[in-house]
């Protein structure tokens, strides 16, 4: 069992090794590229006209120094390092501008021509940054040319915390040294507020995008991290012996700070968890700042090269180990190009440490503020980017339940299509029983008595009454049927010139009276069967006045009323005659009659209301504000 044990393990040291093997040759190709892209954008100096053999009198005393050349005092203000030496004009070049052209310096530079100062960087802030490479050209007066020999001068402003170092000194034909110059400030100015002006638009993305998503904090990290690179980038730095805000002191060293933040924002971004104990990283950040806020700007400048520039280089290290760590565990392209872009900065700290401290000989040129940005850019891209195929897929998402919901829609329509057939199935299907039910007990029951009268050998009259009582009720039936558009009027129309044919033969008046301009309100919900069940409820009511009544006149009367809930029509037959009691035997054909009259109401959802005296009978029908779906509301 040991043995199968360590088999299996054996091929997983094999498995680490086959990956970290490529992983570290490739990074130290990097690092061997990033050294030879460090030599290949040193811009080519005009070597034709460099003057590097000065007299430097420094401190008192005077010596011989070729240039470039690193001072011994970190801070001389007072009495400045003052470098002299000469240059030649020749006199075939009198028609020719001449300049003076610095490559680098610090802090401050001035530059003299036969005494008479052209140059004096202190003017411009930003060009006088310790960590900044910005050159300085100025043109040379042609009143201040002499031919032959002339001299110049340099006096170098150093106000720490690194010594003062001045480059080779070239003077010439203005277009001869300007293409330098312009390269230079292409790559050392241009460049870095390009990548400035950059950093600031994805820190407002960031900060957008955080805000959006509260539960990423990587972005809201992130952003905080670039506006501090944007304010360090962009804050000028006051000039000695001018004293500037605590706030800018300490913005101006915050760079721990922000090193830290990138870490953070590395772990964040790879989806683990930061630890208690990282807290720890912002220590060194913390003290500068407190120290700058308490104690003012120059205790920034003392604590930043013993704390700043550890912490940098100690954030740098660690995410080059995470970023490592992270592409060898996991294989992604996200954890591999973190990685190769941590250790270029990483390559680009180192190489500004060298510089700093003066190991690597007549150079200081410092790019990993450059790098580092660039690195920024380059995470915050790649959330960008993350973000935006989050979005895709958002959209991809969004696309497909589109289309699912399109197809349940299709679904719901056809499902929706089928149950209206079968509801207007249904519904012709009632319609078609209750039609058959209406012809049934009207107009079958009609027949049965005419047939049943000519089999017992009726007279004609008799006959011909039932007759003429079967042809009202098909009437009856087939008016129903017509489309009145929810107008009850137009169908109570028709059953007054059927009421007025009835009673002529009675000699019974009918008086037809409408109380309100509109008769009766609109039911859009009025069916046939409603309309039927109300013309024989009128029916019923003319019948008893005439059958049992004895009366000689019959009021009609039509009117809408409102009672605060809605506008409802009522419906009153009145007539003169003898009237009845109310009180009847239930056996009886007139309380039969009364049943089936409210029953009729009851099932069109309209109730009916009846009075009686020795004045007469009136019936009211009171009408629903709405007219129920089914007849069978009320039994």
């Amino acid at each position: 069992m040991s043995e199968i044990a360590a088999k299996a393990v054996v091929p997983r040291h094999r498995l680490r090794l086959a990956r970290v093997a490529p992983y570290l040759l490739l990074q130290a190709l990097i690092v061997v590229a990033t050294m030879l892209g460090l030599r290949l954008l040193q811009p080519s100096d005009p070597d034709d006209f460099a003057v590097s053999e000065f007299s430097l009198r420094e401190a008192g005393t005077t010596r011989q120094v070729t240039l470039p050349h690193f001072t011994a005092a970190r801070y001389s203000l007072d009495d400045p390092p003052r470098y002299s030496g000469k240059f030649a004009f020749r006199p075939d070049a009198a028609d020719t501008t001449w300049s003076v052209f610095l490559p680098r310096f610090s802090n401050g530079v001035e530059v003299a021509v036969n005494g008479v100062a052209i140059l004096d960087s202190r003017r411009d802030p930003n060009a006088n940054r310790p960590d900044r490479n910005t050159p300085e050209i100025a043109v040379i007066p042609a009143s201040l040319l002499r031919d032959g020999a002339n001299d110049i001068t340099v006096r170098l402003f150093v106000w720490g915390p690194l010594r003062g170092f001045l480059d080779t000194v070239y003077v010439g034909p203005d277009a001869a040294l300007r293409p330098a110059f312009e390269t230079r400030t292409l790559l050392f100015v241009t460049l870095p507020v390009v990548f400035s002006a950059w950093q600031s638009i994805l820190a407002v993305i960031l900060a957008i995008m955080w805000l959006m998503r509260r539960h990423e904090p990587v972005y809201g990290v992130l952003a905080v991290a670039m506006v501090l690179g944007v304010i360090q980038a962009f804050l000028p730095p006051p000039l000695p012996p001018a004293t500037s805000s605590r706030l800018a002191g300490v913005l101006l060293s915050s760079a721990p700070i922000e090193s830290a933040l990138i870490v953070l924002s590395t772990v964040l971004f790879l989806g683990w968890r930061w630890p208690r104990y990282g807290v720890l990283l912002f220590v060194p950040g913390i003290i500068v700042i407190a120290g700058g806020l308490i104690a003012g700007p120059p205790l920034p400048r003392i604590l930043f090269p013993l704390l700043g520039i550890p912490t940098v280089g100690f954030c740098l290290v660690l995410m080059a180990g995470i970023a490592a760590y992270a592409a060898l565990r996991r294989q992604d392209v996200a954890s591999f190009i973190l990685g190769c872009a941590a250790t270029i900065v990483l390559t680009c700290w180192v190489h500004d440490m060298l510089s700093v401290f003066e190991i690597m000989p007549n150079e200081r040129t410092f790019v990993s503020r450059l790098s580092y940005s660039a690195l920024l850019i380059a995470i915050g891209a790649g959330l960008t980017w993350r973000f935006a195929r989050a979005l895709n897929q958002v959209d991809s998402f969004a696309g497909q339940l589109v289309a699912r919901v399109r197809e349940a829609e299709e679904r719901l329509k056809a499902s929706f299509a089928r149950e209206e057939s079968r509801a207007r199935a249904a519904t012709l299907a009632n319609e078609r029983t209750r039609l058959m039910r209406d012809l049934h007990d009207g107009l079958g029951g009609q027949l049965i008595s005419i047939v049943a009268l000519s089999e017992r050998g009726q007279e004609g009259a008799t006959i011909t009454d039932a007759a003429r009582a079967a042809l009202k009720d098909l009437r009856l039936v087939i008016d129903s049927m017509d489309d009145i558009g929810g107008d009850l009027m137009l169908a109570l129309g028709s059953w007054r010139e059927r009421a007025a044919m009835q009673l002529r033969p009675h000699d019974i008046a009918l008086d037809w009276r409408v109380a309100t301009p509109q008769g009766l309100p609109l039911h859009p919900e009025l069916r046939p069967w409603h309309v039927i069940q109300i013309v024989r409820i009128l029916d019923e009511a003319v019948t008893n006045a005439v059958k049992h009544a004895s009366a000689r006149h019959i009021i009609v009367t039509i009117e809408t009323r409102d009672d605060g809930q809605g506008a409802y029509g009522v419906i009153c037959i009145a007539d003169d005659g003898h009237g009845f009691a109310l009180g009847d035997d239930g056996a009886s054909q007139t309380a039969r009659g009364l049943r089936n009259m409210k029953s009729r109401a009851a099932r069109s959802g309209a109730v009916l209301d009846l009075s009686s005296d020795t004045s007469g009978t009136r019936v009211r029908l009171h009408l629903p504000q709405v007219f129920p779906d089914s007849d069978a509301a009320a039994g």
